[in-house]
């Protein structure tokens, strides 16, 4: 499946760090998306005209989130930031490296934010144009006595208002039910979390790195006491041809 994603969309920028997804039980506690760290890309699909971030891990895609509009990437710490999203009913984590990386990561959602309000503008400029042309009605029987009633437009403005306060409506519930989401749960908890799960990460490969170290001075120490088992017999034979 992401395969096909990745033929007909184009990469625009990628960066790599730790995932998480909120709890859908607790709405408190992250849950990692990821052992480590993962490469998590900005994708333009020029099919759908939309902007997703995309991230997979083997052969599982972590995230798959289309931006839209209302979204906003918070940053929570200096290394971690987040986003709703709506769609997928939940709340995406990144734990970068270094602030740096955050800070780019932002700034590219804050462009690509733009660039999707400006898609959806014009793809609604087009819509408009096309309702215009077929709310266009024909000539009707201006007759007092047998004056037909008038035909709701399925495309007409009424409908148009309709589904504007309709969205409107959505919008405003998904903002309150996100709000909730988010206030329901303390971000110092979850980014203690996220803090502990890096230092843990961090810990296990120092361990790692002097388990190594470890077993390269038992080695060396192996050489040394060859190096002197060694000298100690020329020295021998040394002695032996003096004598």
């Amino acid at each position: 499946m992401f395969q096909t994603h990745r033929e007909r969309e184009q990469p625009i920028f990628s960066s790599r760090a730790h995932v998480f997804q909120i709890d859908p039980a607790t709405k408190r506690n992250w849950i990692p998306a990821s052992k480590h760290a993962v490469t998590v890309s900005f994708f333009y699909d020029a099919n759908r005209h939309a902007y997703r971030i995309i991230s997979v891990g083997g052969t599982k895609a972590i995230i798959n989130s289309t931006i839209s509009p209302n979204m906003t990437f918070t940053k929570t710490s200096q290394k971690f930031g987040q986003w709703a999203d709506s769609r997928a009913n939940t709340v995406y984590g990144l734990g970068f490296a270094t602030e740096q990386q955050l800070h780019q990561f932002a700034e590219r959602f804050r462009e690509v934010k733009e660039a999707a309000r400006l898609a959806r503008e014009k793809s609604q400029d087009k819509m408009e144009l096309s309702t215009a042309a077929l709310s266009i009605a024909a000539p009707q029987d201006l007759s007092d006595e047998l004056q037909s009633p008038p035909v709701m437009c399925v495309n007409g403005p009424d409908d148009k208002l309709f589904r504007s306060q309709s969205a409107d409506i959505t919008l405003s519930s998904e903002k309150e039910r996100i709000k909730k989401m988010l206030s329901e749960g303390s971000i110092c908890e979850m980014n203690l979390e996220v803090e502990l799960f890096t230092l843990q990460d961090s810990n296990a490969k120092l361990v790692a790195a002097l388990h190594e170290a470890n077993a390269n001075v038992e080695q060396w120490k192996k050489q040394l006491a060859a190096y002197q088992e060694e000298t100690e017999r020329l020295r021998d034979q040394v002695d032996t041809k003096h004598t």
